[in-house]
């Protein structure tokens, strides 16, 4: 009997219960209320609720729990998507955001790299992209 079919009923899996999005991500921090402005002031993310050890933030269908760690300062692994990360370069520069990876096409799209205030490195890629096969 498969796993999750308690009536024991011969099923064949196709697509269901595969994963189809990141719905949350979780990005280290030394001190949540600090690290706060980075998210709400630069990439104007909302605060849901919060406390010393975790903060929850959203901005349209991107959610990010911001968790204290004693370790910071990672490749985060995370794409944010943004409509172009031409135009968010030039409005981050302005913010005083650290750039690490200027603008660069890649197979999913057209992506930067920025360090949060944690030193923290979170990429920005375009959601309109076509992908090379």
């Amino acid at each position: 009997m498969p796993l999750g079919d308690p009536h024991g009923a011969n099923f064949e899996y196709t697509v269901e219960g595969l994963p189809e999005s990141i719905h949350v991500c979780t990005i280290p921090v030394k001190d949540v209320s600090r690290a706060i402005g980075f998210y709400t002031d630069i990439l104007c993310m909302e605060l849901l609720e919060k406390d010393d050890e975790v903060a929850y933030l959203i901005r349209g269908a991107c959610r990010i729990i911001l968790r204290r760690s004693q370790t910071t300062g990672i490749d985060t692994g995370l794409y944010f998507g943004v409509d172009s990360p031409y135009n968010t370069r030039r409005r981050l520069i302005d913010e005083g955001v650290v750039f690490v990876q200027e603008p660069k096409h890649g197979p999913f799209g057209t992506f930067c790299s920025i360090r949060d205030d944690d030193a923290n490195v979170i990429h920005l890629i375009e959601t309109k992209a076509e992908f090379r096969i």
